[in-house]
């Protein structure tokens, strides 16, 4: 928890950095700093081998800095951490159970498209998102003995997490209320994994082992200036 503290810490310092660059080199409209939290719901895309999943719920939370310079539109950079994994359906094995917890750093880069007036906003946010595996859990009752009989596949409970860099597209939309300087938001984001988490290659047991995960979460804003 210190070194996620830690990052957070420089995230900030950048973004208010940032926002000293654009207060001397470029006229504005709006800059607004804000704090996010809210929960996800995940699962994994495997190919060839299809995994037979439920959506897996977890936790997401960071800092948000949006820029607008022109009438309805505005570019969007956060830094959050989030919780995303898989959670397996074994239907012909009620008594076992088995999801994966994969622990995010994440820089979404957003276009901030919004219409509205001055207390209340619709708005949509759609851009590229980068993240960083930092760390993961599993939550199992399978045993070896599970493993060792062959009635279903267990290959991606044990691989590790070999392709840490994850890249993808995010998009979603919500509402705005607004009074004087502050705002609050209420978003549905829909994240698309392009990336995999495990090796890829021909002799490998997965193509595509790719992130898939929704998300709900509220935002506080508040203008800078």
């Amino acid at each position: 928890m210190r070194n996620t503290f830690n990052i957070f810490s420089i995230a900030l310092l950048l973004m208010m950095s940032a926002n000293s660059i654009f207060s001397q080199t470029t006229s504005y409209k709006e800059r607004t700093f804000g704090l996010r939290g809210g929960m996800t719901m995940s699962k994994m895309t495997f190919k060839p081998t299809t995994i037979a999943q439920e959506m897996k719920n977890g936790l997401a939370f960071g800092v948000a800095y949006r820029y607008i310079e022109e009438k309805h539109f505005g570019i969007q950079v956060e830094f959050n951490y989030t919780q995303r994994g898989w959670k397996e359906t074994l239907e012909d094995y009620p008594e076992l159970y088995f999801d994966r917890t994969l622990n995010y750093i994440e820089v979404p880069f957003l276009s901030h498209i919004y219409f509205g007036n001055n207390k209340f906003r619709g708005f949509i946010n759609l851009g590229p998102q980068i993240g960083y595996f930092i760390s993961g859990s599993k939550n199992t009752n399978i045993t070896e003995a599970d493993i060792s009989s062959g009635a279903y596949e267990t290959a991606q409970q044990n691989l590790d997490v070999s392709k840490k860099l994850d890249y993808g597209i995010l998009g979603g939309g919500g509402i705005e209320l607004r009074f004087g300087k502050h705002s609050f938001l209420v978003e549905g984001r829909y994240y698309f994994g392009l990336g995999d988490i495990f090796p890829n290659d021909k002799k490998d047991e997965f193509e595509t082992s790719s992130n898939q995960t929704i998300s709900v979460a509220a935002t506080y804003f508040f203008r800078l200036k």
